[in-house]
């Protein structure tokens, strides 16, 4: 069990415009046309990781009149906290540092 939730999940942050939203979103929440403006990709790519992303809750929506203002949820924070916290301490392993 713990395997597929863990594939799962760590496939969903493997794809590198998944990674870019996630990022983009750690900065403060925003609207799909914001993501297109800041990360330059086409509405169906953003809208398409979107959709991944809410799908493991990785990322929330929130209407706003006609827009939906996304940002990340409660539970990831704190896993990216952690990575960047592996990242600035590994001195050994160069993968985690660029």
């Amino acid at each position: 069990m713990k395997y597929s939730t863990y594939h799962v999940f760590f496939s969903k942050l493997s794809n590198p415009l998944r990674i870019k939203i996630i990022s983009s979103l750690d900065e403060r929440p925003k609207s799909v046309n914001e993501l297109i403006e800041g990360l330059k990709v086409e509405q169906s790519k953003i809208s398409h990781a979107l959709k991944e992303l809410k799908e493991c809750n990785i990322v929330k929506a929130e209407k706003k009149g006609k827009k939906r203002i996304y940002s990340l949820s409660g539970t990831i924070i704190p896993i990216l906290r952690l990575i960047d916290c592996h990242a600035k301490n590994c001195n050994k392993c160069r993968g985690c540092v660029r």
